[in-house]
Parts: structure tokens; sequence; C-alpha cells
């Protein structure tokens, strides 16, 4: 049992109150030094081989307080004896801990374990002529797990660091662990395995009442106590124990602590991660005899597990160890079997008249801070447009939206949406998905991967899209923008631009056709300028002549070389800048001081939502289902059936004459509009949802777009406890004359 304390006698806190501790404590020692219980009962191994006392030290839960050097101004809490330790923020750092660091090893031979049979075996290693590193816990190294490779990781304590050490050979000689007691009453304080035992006596530490079950333990003063092991009695704090002999007559021996000498098992929660290149020497490798098997008691601590739940398993036909595992969650805590896998096996082997191997265990093997599991690794999963600080300054409200970052408003989003239906808005649409597709077959490879007839997109003009799987079902949608004759700009939805390249070069590999495709999401920045005086704006920055809709041009825009694209997703006249995206600041900062005396505002995602909503616009994925197809959206219109095949056609002609009972519909009440996500109830029944909903300042009532799944489709519908109506969309300037102006 190592501790490595302080070399001074000292004090830390344990759930709020002072505890002292002696030269050389751990915090497990100081607390029994206390004659408390570091955890909430169960039998000590004081060596890092049970959850037993496990606890929160500065913040950082499921430490082994029994290897955690007592040190000043320490603060531990105890876990909760019933579930994980509560999140409290209140009880952790304001500021997280700084990302770890990684350093790495090249060895020929890792050994872990600095016993007798390690310390020989690095000794012959070396005297082969190998390279050798020897990481032994009693030394501050804490290996805790061994990944293909092989790879050993080591923690290095006190210093927010990893090593990784990549190796030819592990050896493993860990040792082996001690049998803790399964029976009633298990989980009472006052519980001690021998080498625990003998740790705390030759520490100073007076051992009460003490009883031994098992053989007597040299330098121990406890009474041997004969017979198989029944059970403990007492509340929080073990007052007997109960023993039988062979005939089964039961004796109770008054107690106050009990010393469990029953036997030993393989220290091999490392050697279960892999054996690839691992071998196993020693105790760790040693086949002890398994202990009787269990009839009561909890039988894994760290999960709470008892012998009754094992029995329950196997009642429903968990008959192997790794089913068992799962169906109970026996093995699966901190220690991974490290205290009740001796048990389980014997359990098994009792009803199958066989040994079963040991189930596999998974790094770590000690938990982690998840700073040292990304040590040296920076992942922002959510990226960020280059205008992400101009909206923090203009005061956006940032939230995730399709893997990226993105202002939701900038304090009041229905005064964006008032700046976009009366002056002129922009908005950072930098995160669509954008890509070149140029070649020979280029029009052949769009033609089958659209639904629509590219052949008839002339070049200077686009088109709105929709994406096909094979099966018929809507994936995406974007538009096609045609700049030659084999030359296009295709853009997909922001969540579905990663999705959509791998479609495409999946496709042109499989059809072979001579296309170039070129990513251009991250390199492109977009702006969106919409709005009745968007022409206006543009004319003070660089565009000379108006387009007219749907066409598009190259013009430098405020001196930075845009291809400008005339459309519309809000039903305002619209212009999507896309810019070198390392000019990105400099277009919206042109943009903006140009437009003050037109009063230019941003607008954010809560805005543009409600825009294309009273446009009755889809959004898919939030719109749409799995297996949502263009004739359930009502856009039959976007597929060209009577041309050359396409992805999805042969599925859309098997069905298109058979009955749908499902349509994605427009609905419109009076009044606040209800969540999202509301049922649509007609006679009574449930027949569909609401997708998007939004009380219209525009329109002076709620408009929404919803789901029915059960024809014929009613007129009229009720949802939230009010009548609404199925309306046809666009619900805003449906003959399209605003954005078309």
């Amino acid at each position: 049992m190592s501790s490595g304390g302080s070399s001074e006698r000292g004090t830390f806190l344990l759930d709020g109150e002072v505890h002292v501790y002696e030269p050389g404590d751990s915090v497990a020692m100081a607390v029994v030094r206390a004659g408390d219980h570091p955890g909430r009962g169960g039998t000590l191994c004081l060596a890092g081989d049970c959850g037993n006392c496990l606890g929160e030290v500065d913040g950082t839960a499921y430490v082994r307080t029994c290897l955690t050097p007592a040190r000043p101004g320490l603060a531990v809490r105890r876990h909760p004896a019933d579930g994980p330790p509560p999140w409290d923020p209140a009880a952790r750092p304001v500021q997280p801990a700084p990302p770890g660091e990684v350093r790495r090893l090249e060895t020929e031979v890792v050994v872990i374990g600095g016993g007798p049979a390690g310390r020989a075996a690095a000794d012959e290693a070396r005297a082969a002529g190998s390279a050798v590193a020897l990481f032994d816990g009693a030394e501050g190294h804490e290996v805790v797990g061994i990944f293909p490779g092989p790879t050993v990781i080591v923690r290095i304590p006190g210093e927010q660091a990893m090593l990784h050490v990549r190796a030819a050979r592990v050896i493993v000689a860990t040792g082996a662990a001690e049998l803790h007691p399964v029976c009633p009453g298990n989980r009472l304080a006052g519980l001690l395995t021998a080498r625990a035992a003998a740790g705390l006596v030759s520490s100073g530490i007076s051992l009460p009442d003490a009883v031994v079950v098992g053989p007597a333990i040299p330098g121990v003063e406890a009474q041997s106590l004969e017979g198989r092991l029944v059970r403990f009695e007492g509340e929080a704090r073990v007052t007997a124990v109960v023993t039988a002999d062979a005939g089964g007559r039961e004796t109770r021996h008054a107690c106050s602590t009990v010393i469990l000498n029953l036997g030993r098992a393989p220290r091999d929660v490392l050697a279960r991660m892999s054996d690839e290149a691992v071998t196993v020497i020693g105790s760790a490798a040693e086949t002890f005899p398994l202990p009787p098997p269990p009839t009561a008691g909890v039988i894994c601590p760290c999960a709470g597990t008892t012998v009754e739940d094992l029995e329950g398993a196997w009642a429903r036909g968990f008959h192997e160890v790794e089913l068992l595992k799962r169906a109970t969650l026996c093995g699966t805590g901190t220690c991974q079997g490290g205290a009740c896998l001796p048990h389980l096996r014997s359990f098994v082997a009792a009803r199958t008249g066989a040994i079963p191997d040991p189930f596999t265990a998974r790094p770590a093997s000690r938990q982690i801070t998840l700073g040292e599991a990304a040590a040296d690794v920076h992942l922002d999963a959510f990226r960020r447009t280059a205008l992400h600080d101009e909206h923090l300054a203009a005061g956006a409200l940032m939230d995730r939206f399709g893997g990226w970052w993105r202002p939701w408003h900038y304090g009041d989003h229905l005064a964006e949406h008032r700046a976009v239906r009366e002056r002129v808005s922009l908005g950072d649409v930098s995160t669509l998905g954008k890509f070149i597709a140029e070649g020979p077959d280029a029009v052949e490879f769009l033609q089958r991967l659209y639904p629509t007839d590219v052949s008839t997109i002339r070049p200077g003009r686009s088109r709105y899209a929709l994406l096909l799987n094979e099966r018929g079902h809507v994936i995406d949608d974007g538009m096609i923008v045609r700049e030659s004759d084999d030359r296009f700009v295709l853009t997909f939805t922001t969540g579905g631009a990663g999705n959509a390249e791998m479609w495409m070069r999946d496709w042109l590999e499989t059809w072979a056709l001579d296309v170039r495709l070129m990513d251009r999401t991250m390199s492109l920045g977009a702006i969106n300028v919409t709005g009745p005086r968007a022409p206006e704006l543009l004319g003070r920055v660089g565009l000379a002549a108006p387009l007219r809709f749907l066409e598009h041009a190259r013009v430098p825009i405020a001196g930075v070389p845009c291809h400008v694209m005339r459309l519309s997703f809000t039903g305002e006249a619209s212009y999507e800048l896309h810019h070198p995206v390392d000019r990105s600041v400099e277009l919206w900062q042109a943009l903006m001081g140009a437009g003050q005396e037109l009063g230019i505002a941003p607008h954010g995602l809560q805005a543009l939502f409600a825009l294309r909503l009273e446009k009755g616009h889809v959004i898919i994925g939030m719109d749409t289902e799995l297996d949502t197809t263009p004739r359930r959206l009502g856009m039959d219109w976007a597929v060209a059936v009577d041309k050359s095949d396409f992805l999805g056609r042969v599925a859309l002609a098997r069905t298109s004459s058979l009955p749908d009972h499902r349509r994605l519909v427009g609905l419109t009440m009076p009044g606040e509009a209800p969540v999202e996500g509301s049922p649509i109830w007609s006679e009574g029944d449930v027949i569909g949802h609401v997708t998007s909903s939004f009380t219209s300042p525009t329109l002076g009532r709620a408009v929404m777009l919803g789901w029915l799944k059960r024809s014929p489709f009613p007129g009229a519908v009720e949802i939230a406890g009010r009548p609404a109506a199925v309306t046809s969309t666009p619900f805003y300037d449906p003959e399209g004359t605003r954005a078309r102006a």
C-alpha cells in the first residue's frame, strides 16, 4: 500500500469537516485513522482495486482516495451511497482546468509493475539489448490503459500530463488483488482486506476489536475465526460477524473490525484490455481458486449489483459472463471487475460446470478527466464563420445549428424581421455547403444526381433543386448555379453539406464520370443582402445593374470579388454574395456602413426561420422526415419525371399511382402560435404534428407547417385546443412579386 503523502502533519476537508492527517497518509488512511470510512461502506483494500473509497477530490469525481496523498487544503467529498456524484456547479472551479499535455515515448519493451516479477522481466529484456520502460504505481506511475499498437497510456500525477508510450511489446506484471467478501452485510464499514489491515497497523493505526476471517496475518493482532463466512451484522458499521462450521452450525462473533483474508485473484484489468503483443507474468498470470459461489449480498459494489440481480438475469436466459455483465451492470463500474469478477465467474461456473473466461476490460482502468482524455487534442466541434466576432460585437446571442455557431438573434428578433420586410438586412450564410462541379461530364452527372432537368438551366441562371436518394426520399436541397457549359456551383444546407459531398463523390466514382468536384464551403464566405431596399444598397457598393430573379454574376462589391446570386429564402429581394472568406469582415463592414441611411440591421436565425415560414419554405431535417418524398411536400413540380434516369426515379414512378396518406401542409389560426411539435387533432384523434410555427406580425395570425398523416386530409383541425385551418402556402406574398422585384 503506497500513499506518498505529505511529509508533515496537516489538515484537509472531508464533506466540509476538518480531518487531520499524519506524514505519509493517503486521504483514505487519514480517514480510517480518525475512525471513519472514506466512502459509504464496504471492504477497503487500500490498493486501488475496488471502488469503495471513491470520492470527489478538488472537484474531480471518481478519485481513489486510497491512492491520493493527503495534503493541506485538499477538499474531498464522499460519493453518494446510491447513484453517481451529483453535478454541483458551485462546487466546481469557475474556470476549467487547462488542456493537458501529452508526452510521447518510443521504446521496445514496456513493463507494468515494479514487483519481483516485473523487475526480473525488465532486467532480462535489458540484458537482451532491448530498450525498456518500467512503470510502477509505487513510484507514481499510474497506467490507465493499453490500446492497440500497443500503446500504453500513463497518467503523470500532479502535472496535468499524460504519457503515451509506443512499444513493440508490453509485459503486465501487476500482481494479484485480494478477494472481497460477498454475503449479507458486506456494505458495512469496518471491513478490511488483509493487506489493508497490515498497512494500517504498520502506519500506527490501531484496529479495535478486530477479528480475522481466514489465516492469521503476521504483525496484526486479531482473533482468528474458523469456518465459512455467513454474514456481517450491524447498522452503519459492523458489530458482529457470523461464521458456520462444516455442519452448518453458526457462531456469532462480536467485533468492530473484520479483516478478510479470503484469497487472491489476478490483478488483470490492464491485461484484459488487449492481447496485442501483451504478455502477462507473475501473479497477474496465475490461476487462483475461485471463491465459493455467492448466494446473497452485493456482488458489485461499484454498480450496486446484488446476487439476487444475477439470479434474475440468469432466469431470463443471460447465461454468459458478458451477457450477465450487460444485463446487471456487474463489472461495469470504476474497477471493471477488480472486486466482483471472481465472484461473477464463480456464480456462472456453479451453474454451468465450466469456469468462464474473464470479460474484456476497457480503457481507462482509472477514471481520467476530460482534460486528460483530450490532452494535446483540440477539436472545436462547432465551426465558426469569419464573421463570428462581428456578430458578438453586434450583441448576437450565438447558438449551435448544423455544426456551426450562428447568431440566433441580436436582441430583438421581431425588429430583425421588420428590417427584412421593410428595409434591408444582412444575414451570414457562410455555413451553406458550397461546391464546384466541373468537367466534360458535368451535365450528365448532375442530370443523374438531381430530379430537375439540369440541361435546361442556361449559363448565368440558377434553379432550386431537391436532392433525393435511391428511394426517392428527400435528403437535402439547394441551388444549382450554371456558370458555363461544363461548370456549375452547387449549394446545400448547412447541416447537409458534409453528407452531400460524400454522396456526390460516391456516385461520381460509381458512374466513372469525368467531373472534378471541389468543396469551397470553408474557403468562401457568404452574406445574404435581403429586403426591399437591398437593390438600392448594392447599387451603392458596386452592383450597377440589378440582377433578375435567379440570375447570377461575378461582380466586385465594395472592392471585394463576389459571386452574386439573386434568389430568395426570406420572401424579399435577396442577393447572396459569395466571396473569399478572408475578406468577409471587410465586406460585412462595408455593407453595414453603406446601409446606415437605409436602416440596415443584421438578422439571425430566429428571424430567418420566421421569414421563410411566412413563405412556406421547408427546412430539410426540420420540416422533413427520413422518408419524405417530393409528393408529400407538395413539390412534384421539382421533379422532371419525363427526363432520363436520375436517383430516385424508379421509386417515384413505382409509388406515383399508389395512395399516399401523408402531406406537409400549411396551417393558420388566430392568436399566438402553438409550440413546434404540437399534435394535430381531428375528430378526437391525433393525425399529425406541427413542424414549424410563428406568430406573424405581418399577417396578424399564427402560421405553421405540419404533417397530416391520415387521408382524406381535413380542411380544419385542432391544435393546442384551438381551431386551425389547413391553408395553402405561401402565406405571404403568394404571387412572389416581392421576391422578384
